[in-house]
């Protein structure tokens, strides 16, 4: 609710605290009930085809934890914001544990341009024959960086082989020798400073359970059951099938530049859970 509130706020006042928190609970007095069809729950398994110990357990397996719980590590609720700039616009928001990888990071996905007329140059495999979206990502951890993924033409052939890549700005890379304080070292240099921007004002915390909530109440009133996934992969497949239904495409053909480092692949980074 922080980051949501944090991107689908109006331009404040000012830089105070009090002014940023006021345009916060204004875009969360706007969200809009959530329709039940729109959230997904899930609970890790462990996978058993793994060679590392950790990845074989489940949640389950956890020796505190009941043989017969049903609390979620995963979910997907998918919003809509009922104001001027936001109207039609869905946000999709994701969190879970034991995935592939370890990340916070905002993204926006731009809608293709009619017309598609470089579709027939695509040289990856995409099976709708489209480019990819244009998204603008924002990293918020770890390794922090703001990146515009893009298509552009491959340097060096004939015609037009269209191929994905990136604009980016890499805190790391920019401002070397720059520490970058975590999270909870931002709130506690906060305090010392007697800076309330990065703390929940009352009437903004109203407004999140007012949402959420609601949510909870459906998910015990109609006993909703968890869908297992396995630890270490991309999420849930009906996440993915609930979200290409509001419009966002998912292609996992893309790897970031800091991932492709460390010899990330598409098959071991980016593809959802087929249970």
């Amino acid at each position: 609710m922080q980051i949501l509130s944090i991107v689908a706020m109006e331009k404040p006042r000012s830089t105070r605290g009090e002014d940023i928190r006021d345009e916060k609970v204004k875009v969360l007095r706007s969200v809009l009930p959530v329709n039940i069809e729109d959230v997904v729950i899930g609970q890790y398994v462990g996978d058993k085809s793994s060679t590392d110990p950790e990845r074989q357990q489940g949640y389950l397996d956890d020796s505190g934890v009941p043989k017969n719980s049903t609390t979620p590590t995963y979910a997907q609720v998918i919003l809509h914001i009922n104001n001027e700039r936001w109207a039609g616009v869905p946000f999709i928001l994701r969190a879970g544990k034991a995935l592939n990888e370890k990340k916070a990071e905002i993204r926006i996905q731009f809608r293709d341009s009619p017309g598609g007329m470089f579709d027939e140059d695509i040289t990856q495999d995409d099976p709708n024959g489209r480019l990819a979206r244009d998204e603008l990502v924002i990293r918020v951890q770890p390794n922090e960086a703001i990146y515009l993924k893009v298509n552009t033409k491959r340097p060096g052939e004939m015609g037009f082989s269209i191929e994905e890549t990136e604009l980016d700005l890499t805190y790391g890379e920019r401002y070397q020798g720059v520490k970058l304080p975590d999270a909870y070292e931002r709130l506690i240099l906060d305090v010392f400073m007697g800076s309330k921007i990065n703390f929940v004002r009352s009437d903004e915390l109203q407004e999140a359970w007012r949402i959420v909530d609601p949510i909870l109440s459906e998910i015990d009133k109609r006993n909703i059951p968890v869908i297992p996934y396995t630890f270490g992969s991309f999420g849930i497949r009906q996440a993915f099938d609930a979200a290409a239904k509001h419009g966002y495409v998912f292609r996992g053909t893309y790897v970031w530049k800091d991932e492709r480092s460390v010899g990330v692949t598409y098959k071991e980074q980016k593809k959802p859970d087929n249970k």
